[in-house]
């Protein structure tokens, strides 16, 4: 037996890390773009990457080393430092080469403009602020944002059965450029649980795929997804069972972060569905629903149009049939297996299901057992604002 209980400090709260966010002129006004995370011990690192084969200079710094470990990883927004070619990756070497000496084998992750060189000069600088002994996850957190409108964090105390624990915690941001391929996103999650590599990267791959894979904010994948998982064993505590459940918790309340602060979104949308002909089916309904334009208008402008969600359950190449699906919104059926549900007094019941911030689509195709969730949000004039105005 193990008990999960919820915690605050973010990245902070494993025994042995520190954080913190400074300004290094890179936003306007001051605001924090520049973070670290420092572990007292080397850490073990798994980690999942975009699938976009136009990965940007960070993420090609770190697969080019081949097997390591780190104690320190830094991060900058405002800049991508992606389609930067070979001086992106000279930039990510001169800036860490300046980085203390109690700093072993770092790592980068961007964020930010694609296209443009990083201001290598003013993360030099910026770097020469970080206090090492600082644990301000708030700050860190802080510094990571691009357009999302809060920041994003979590952590867990985890109880064993023999008194021991260990602890894990999280920061993300994302809020544009959420698609469901990969983590489009940047997360950072550190534990003291006493776990290898190839340990982590199972938890991580197994839960990744109904959390950060399962969220969708515009169709688009950015080209710096990144999602690192740090381990410095302090606490000298693990079980599987435990460290599995805790790492899908803090990734799926995460996920759900990122679509509900999705640029210019009003509401979370869940999309459960169910009744597919297998697994992978009722995946492939999820994310085209999730990711449906018309759907998401629709969302935006609070209109019941459960039609729309019929056909795109039928365009998404699943096994589907009119006269097996069932579609509700909440507790609220709206059509069942050919019967139409939808009058006068059902629409107006539907349209308050569609003010609310957060609710629930439910299909069932009526097929067989295939089950998956995905997460979505709405679309609407802000998000146009957003993206036509983003360099600037």
């Amino acid at each position: 037996m193990y008990k999960l209980i919820k915690i605050d400090g973010g990245v902070c709260a494993a025994d042995g890390f520190y954080a913190d966010g400074i300004s290094a002129g890179l936003k306007a006004e001051n605001a924090k773009d520049m973070a670290f995370i420092y572990s007292e011990n080397m850490c073990a690192i798994a980690s999942t990457f975009t699938t976009n084969k136009m990965a940007a200079a960070p993420i090609r710094h770190f697969q080019n080393r081949g097997e390591f470990q780190t104690n320190f990883v830094l991060i900058n927004s405002k800049n991508a430092n992606a389609m930067t070619g070979k001086a992106g990756i000279e930039d990510i070497e001169a800036i860490l080469a300046t980085l203390p000496s109690t700093v072993s084998n770092p790592v980068m992750s961007s964020t930010g403009v694609i296209g443009v060189r990083v201001p290598k000069e003013k993360l030099i600088a910026g770097a020469k602020l970080f206090d090492l002994s600082k644990r301000e996850p708030n700050a860190a957190a802080a510094a990571i944002m691009t357009t999302d409108t809060f920041s994003k964090q979590i952590a867990y105390k985890v109880e064993l059965a023999d008194g021991s624990s260990f602890h894990i915690g999280a920061m993300a941001k994302g809020a544009g450029m959420i698609n469901p391929a990969m983590a489009t996103m940047l997360c950072f999650i550190t534990t003291d649980a006493d776990v290898n590599k190839e340990e982590m990267q199972k938890h991580l791959d197994k839960n990744i795929a109904f959390t950060f894979n399962a969220a969708s904010v515009d169709g688009d994948t950015s080209t710096n997804d990144t999602v690192m998982l740090l381990s410095n064993a302090k606490s000298g505590a693990y079980n599987a069972t435990a460290f599995s459940e805790a790492l899908y918790n803090i990734m799926r309340f995460l996920a759900r972060q990122m679509v509900k602060d999705g640029e210019g979104a009003t509401k979370l949308v869940t999309y459960e569905v169910s009744g597919a002909k297998d697994d992978k089916e009722a995946e492939i309904v999820a994310k085209a629903l999730s990711n449906s334009l018309l759907v998401k208008t629709a969302l935006y402008g609070e209109d019941p149009n459960w039609g729309r969600i019929a056909s795109t359950v039928g365009a998404s190449g699943a096994e589907a049939y009119e006269e097996k699906l069932t579609i509700a919104f909440n507790d609220l059926c709206v059509y069942k297996r050919g019967e139409l549900y939808f009058d006068a007094a059902m629409e107006r019941k539907a349209s308050e299901v569609m003010k609310l911030d957060e609710f629930t689509i439910y299909c069932d195709l009526g097929i067989a057992d295939g089950v998956f969730t995905a997460f979505g949000c709405d679309l609407g004039h802000r998000y146009i604002e957003i993206n036509a105005d983003y360099r600037t």
